[in-house]
């Protein structure tokens, strides 16, 4: 069987028709099929994290709930200035109610914070080391802040069973509004 020149330009044409359409069509499609792939799964990426921060931004929006709230209740355990008094009373009762000498109250300058004020007071007691225990429980179950720093206990016999303190107790406060320190 022998082609003719017409026959054998016809054979070429119909096999150069797919190899033209790859180079022409497919391979650039392919190209940009891939390329909308590799888009594709970066943006995945990104939503997979805006997600995860968008989690994190509710945790975040309920631990500050959180904090603010433990801020309004530790504010409500701070007094005025004016009620310091109270409390001084109320700490000189503990003291004798736990069988310590009424105690010496030497006041400090108050001490400016970020929203409240601390105002120190030089204490002295004596009594038993028992009693001493009581005072600081009776102390710590208070409703207002307060704090024991410097702490000094010394025997005041031999046999250890009396003690005299020395500390100094730090009260909490609001500030009066207006009044500076």
């Amino acid at each position: 069987m022998k082609f003719s020149s017409r026959e054998l330009i016809l054979f070429l044409a119909v096999l150069l028709v797919p190899i033209v359409s790859y180079f022409v069509v497919f391979k650039p499609q392919n190209a940009s099929i891939e390329k909308a792939t590799i888009e594709i799964q970066h943006k995945k990426e990104k939503l997979a994290t805006l997600r995860a921060e968008t989690a994190r931004n509710e945790n975040l929006r309920n631990a500050n709930e959180d904090i603010s709230q433990r801020i309004v209740d530790m504010e409500s355990l701070l007094p005025t200035g004016k009620e310091i008094d109270m409390i001084v009373r109320q700490v000189s009762a503990l003291a004798v109610e736990s069988g310590l000498t009424p105690p010496t109250l030497k006041s400090e300058k108050p001490v400016a914070a970020a929203r409240f004020r601390e105002q120190p007071l030089t204490m002295s007691t004596s009594g038993s080391f028992e009693g001493f225990y009581e005072f600081l429980l009776a102390l710590e179950r208070l409703p207002r802040l307060t704090r024991v720093v410097d702490l000094v206990l010394q025997d005041s016999n031999d046999e250890g069973i009396e003690v005299d303190a020395e500390f100094t107790l730090s009260i909490y406060f609001q500030g009066d509004e207006g009044s500076e320190l």
